[in-house]
């Protein structure tokens, strides 16, 4: 038994370690307890494939780090964390030889889109010129009173519309197709409300501070985060199973960075019927199968842009990856799926030894599945970038069932915590004005099943925490 504190954070993923510092900020005494034996939740580092060789296990790439409020109003660079820019931001390979390419300059970007580059600039650049005031919105949970009305209302417009709706704004094979990768990070068929959200959050984000990396690896995100916790007197236990309620030490505060059923599975009966009955209901979505390569020399993409670009999304037209999309949320896996490729290193080059980079690869595929996407993920790469397999020198894959394992929030191997349908991005973790708060007195959750949702931004532990506070007061 840990001895007693007046706050306990369950899991030391960004939410949780965000909850913590804001604990701590207040003056509470604080312990973390975190199963795995390395803090960190999903932005963990690691040599997968090739000595030397630094590859993220789950996230990788972070506009979401930079643009967060509380992130950003931490002195974590004192603590070690450097953000690195790649040259293009973002390419998504067409065919012969092109792609389409985003970089932090929306002007620049618009000039890349030829014929769609007006629309381009007109859907996305107020939401660029204003992502500051839009972050501060958007990243709260979304039922709250706006200080930014407007602005909240231009950026829901577009938000709130199925992707292939928004996507009829454009003319051009490579604007939709550019569009359609950001989008598809919602992992839902894209003919759904609120499929837009994500991608006009992560192009509006890259316009304002680009997709960057952390150097050394995701890791330096909850490294810095953990030292600045225990320089505030904070204190981080790792190998602590926190299986029922007796793991608990006596503490004024419990927040759980975990899914709504591993706090129920803990809390049982101190939780109200009502509570185990609304957060048992929570739905998880499509699964990652996620590919490591160690590739000396790196990927040889047939489009130039894409050999600089530190994000490259793989899955064709805007109809392919709105295809591929809908068979995983069906429970098939397409035969081309959509595939998120990283190349870290070309920001940040610690991450490569020698001349042999890691190159991080993953797909949507249905949740739980069981079969090897390995192939499926290659002959996407190697369609818009033949020769790749002979450059390949180490390769590591991780399943569904190893994300889970790896991360017990990754139910199925569903990397977001939750499904992102409409309903739960609306009201996660249930239907709540209080959505961290629950039956238990002092007890709240804190992890991406909660408001604003997925990414490492902290954001909803620093909301979770900050409800925690109001009610010691």
């Amino acid at each position: 038994m840990t001895e007693a504190t007046d706050a306990v954070v369950v899991g030391s993923g960004p939410n949780g370690l965000a909850a913590a510092i804001v604990l701590a900020q207040a003056g509470l005494s604080v312990t973390v307890l975190e199963a795995h034996g390395q803090i960190g939740g999903g932005t963990r580092t690691a040599e997968l494939t090739v000595p030397g060789v630094l590859h993220d296990v789950c996230s990788a790439v972070h506009p979401f780090g930079v643009a967060s409020p509380f992130f950003r109003s931490l002195p974590l660079s004192e603590f070690g964390l450097t953000w690195c820019n790649p040259e293009i931001d973002l390419a998504h390979p067409l065919g012969d030889g092109q792609a389409a390419v985003m970089v932090r300059s929306i002007e620049q970007t618009a000039l890349g889109l030829g014929a769609d580059g007006d629309t381009w600039t007109q859907v996305f650049g107020s939401l660029a010129s204003n992502f500051d005031a839009i972050s501060n919105e958007v990243f709260r949970p979304l039922l709250h009173f706006p200080r930014h009305p407007l602005t909240l209302a231009n950026f829901g417009i577009r938000a709130g519309l199925p992707a292939s709706l928004l996507a009829r704004r454009f003319s051009t094979d490579g604007a939709r197709a550019l569009f359609a990768g950001a989008a598809a990070h919602a992992i839902q068929p894209l003919n759904r409300m609120g499929t837009s959200a994500p991608g006009v959050a992560l192009i509006a984000a890259g316009h304002q501070v680009g997709w960057p990396v952390a150097q050394g690896g995701s890791q330096a995100i909850t490294g810095a985060l953990a030292r600045y916790l225990e320089s505030l007197g904070g204190v981080i236990r790792t190998g602590v199973h926190v299986r029922s309620l007796k793991d608990l030490p006596p503490a004024r505060v419990t927040m759980f960075d975990t899914n709504p059923q591993a706090m129920v599975n803990v809390l049982g009966e101190s939780l109200s019927t009502g509570d185990r009955r609304s957060l048992g209901r929570w739905k998880y979505g499509p699964g990652a199968f996620k590919v490591d390569f160690a590739i000396e020399g790196g990927v040889p993409w047939a489009a130039a842009a894409c050999r600089s670009a530190g994000t490259v999304h793989v899955g064709g037209t805007f109809e392919e990856i709105a295809a591929a999309e809908s068979a995983v949320n069906r429970g098939e896996m397409p035969s081309r799926p959509f595939v998120l490729v990283a190349q870290q290193y070309l920001a940040d080059p610690s991450r490569s030894q020698g001349n042999v980079h890691p190159i991080w690869a993953y797909a949507h595929v249905p949740n739980g599945y069981d079969g090897d996407a390995t192939d499926a993920i290659l002959e996407q790469i190697e369609r818009f970038a033949p020769g790749t397999r002979e450059r390949i020198v180490g390769m590591h894959t991780t399943s569904p069932s190893d994300y889970e394992q790896y991360n017990p929030n990754y139910v199925g191997g569903d990397i977001a915590t939750g499904s992102n349908n409409f309903m739960q991005m609306v009201l996660r973790p249930r239907p709540s004005l209080h959505p961290y708060s629950t039956s238990r007195a002092g007890t709240f959750i804190c992890s991406a099943a909660t408001p604003p949702g997925a990414g490492v931004h902290g954001m909803s532990g620093f909301h979770a925490a900050r409800a925690a506070l109001s009610n010691l007061h």
